[in-house]
């Protein structure tokens, strides 16, 4: 009963969170606090990075990151840098299993110094130890199986140096919303790169990112529509058919 209780108190909660919703754009998630902000607020440029004023006005060379020839790639903590998501991925597996088993035993005492034939007359009529016992036994499995799966992804998105590890590895993180109407897309990468892999644009792509965690995805009016409802879920968990 206290079980039940909670469940439907958990489940009332649950619903009056998504009334707060009803005809409401879902909200942008907030930055502060979050380790991007803190590592923009932690760090500032070097001074070799920072725009350079001239003190020369026939001057047309400068020697920060502005200049033709500075080197704008990320490499501390609070840089930012574009990461490439480019999958296109697919993957076709069949599989087949086949197995199969018969056997035969039989057995008896024709002759053992008389004694068969003194436990032939106690056995039932035409039971003879001659022929003790007859086995047969078979059986046959098969299997199969088959996975095809196709997946393609074209994304750009900024990220944030959000750590640098002692070994030089950058930690990165970023988060992408766009809403349309009462939709919002999200878009999540973290994991970490090596600085040697950061091209001259100052871009990395997916595949070059350790531990890398791409999540695309999306809250708000269609992706309730698409989902079973909480009750429906939980049902689904609890039944045991």
């Amino acid at each position: 009963m206290m079980i039940r209780s909670c469940m439907i108190l958990t489940l009332a909660l649950v619903g009056c969170g998504k009334l707060e919703q009803v005809g409401r754009a879902p909200e942008f998630s907030g930055l502060e606090g979050t380790d991007q902000h803190y590592a923009m607020y932690a760090s500032s440029l070097p001074e070799d990075q920072r725009p350079a004023t001239v003190s020369d006005g026939s001057s047309l060379w400068s020697g920060g990151t502005q200049s033709l020839f500075g080197d704008r790639r990320a490499a501390q903590r609070g840089d930012i840098l574009t990461v490439v998501i480019e999958i296109n991925d697919s993957a076709s597996i069949s599989n087949s299993t086949g197995r199969s088993r018969s056997g035969q035993q039989s057995g008896g005492i024709p002759d053992l110094l008389g004694i068969p034939q003194r436990l032939n007359e106690s056995l039932p009529e035409g039971a003879s130890m001659g022929d003790a016992f007859d086995m047969d036994s078979s059986s046959t499995f098969k299997g199969q199986g088959s996975v095809a799966r196709k997946e393609k992804v074209t994304l750009r998105i900024a990220v944030t140096v959000v750590e640098e590890l002692p070994n030089g590895v950058l930690k990165i993180e970023g988060q992408q919303e766009v809403r349309v109407n009462f939709e919002m897309r999200e878009l999540i990468v973290t994991g970490y790169v090596r600085p040697a892999d950061i091209s001259r644009q100052n871009e990395i792509t997916y595949d070059k990112i350790a531990g890398a965690r791409i999540a695309y995805g999306g809250r708000g009016q269609i992706t309730d529509m698409q989902q079973p409802t909480y009750g429906q879920q939980v049902a689904d968990i609890v039944m045991p058919f």
